[in-house]
């Protein structure tokens, strides 16, 4: 059984893709697990929605004040709540192509049997500022692990940017794969990007400041061009359609979980 997860709140204020971001996995999964923060706007009933038996609801009220924290304890309780042995793991504000979200599948049914693979690697394109910019500067990191092994000691790690194992906090021991993720966290209309900023703010102090600092130094602006983005490259591929209304939201990026332990087909653990 393959599961995916994530987690969402003030869908409609931050204008995230939810709907979007569920539907590019559950066509793949046996369930969809969506821990649905206490909101001030519709996000329940817009993921209810979505009308689909496969997609199960958990709702709770998230503890704001614990900052990126709390991201690691609402995406560990929306694991939790998974009955497969795998999860793909997708935040609000991304994207899986439908070739990726294949992809990933038979991944899974490659590696089932090696117990050495712990997770899967999926690389990421950024949208900065519009959908015509994809983000390359080494602070957007280039991949990360967006499919686990479930119900061993696997956990979400630093405001669940990526998954760590056990007490001693060791790095997964993932595959790489071909399989592409679309974040469109800061590809988005000024009022969306001003009030994910605060968010931001106060969830990702660290993140936030290395933001403006860059920006700073480009003497660039939040809501304009980025100093470190390129035109999107016609080999790139085309990013999945995205609902106009729901939009995306992240975090800025990091490459904690680029070191991630990897290695190829046929090699030895």
């Amino acid at each position: 059984m393959l599961s995916a997860f994530t987690l969402v709140r003030n869908a409609v204020k931050l204008n995230f893709p939810i709907v979007a971001t569920i539907c590019s996995v559950l066509g793949v999964c046996d369930e969809v697990v969506v821990n649905v923060g206490k909101s001030e706007d519709e996000t329940r009933e817009i993921v209810a929605g979505i009308r689909d038996p496969r997609v199960r609801i958990i709702e709770c009220e998230w503890d704001m004040k614990r900052g990126d924290g709390m991201l690691s304890v609402e995406t560990q309780r929306a694991m939790n709540a998974c009955r497969g042995s795998w999860g793909i793991y997708i935040q609000a504000d991304e994207v899986l192509d439908e070739r990726s979200a294949r992809t990933l599948k038979a991944k899974v049914a490659e590696c089932d049997g090696d117990p050495r693979v712990e997770g899967l690697l999926v690389n990421y394109l950024h949208f900065y500022g519009g959908f015509d910019r994809v983000a390359t500067n080494r602070r957007w990191y280039r991949r990360e692990v967006r499919c686990i092994r479930l119900g061993l000691e696997i956990h979400p790690f630093q405001g669940a940017q990526g998954f760590r194992v056990g007490p001693e906090q060791r790095r997964i021991r993932a595959r790489l794969t071909d399989a592409q993720m679309f974040h469109y966290g800061w590809a988005r209309p000024a009022c969306s990007i001003r009030a994910k900023r605060e968010v931001t703010k106060e969830m990702y102090p660290v993140a936030t400041e290395r933001l403006d600092r860059a920006a700073r130094s480009h003497g660039s602006r939040c809501c304009g061009r980025s100093p470190v983005s390129i035109p999107r490259s016609p080999d790139r591929g085309s990013p999945p359609a995205r609902s106009s209304r729901r939009s995306s939201s992240s975090r800025p990026g990091s490459t904690r979980e680029m070191r991630a332990t990897t290695f190829p087909t046929g090699s030895s653990a």
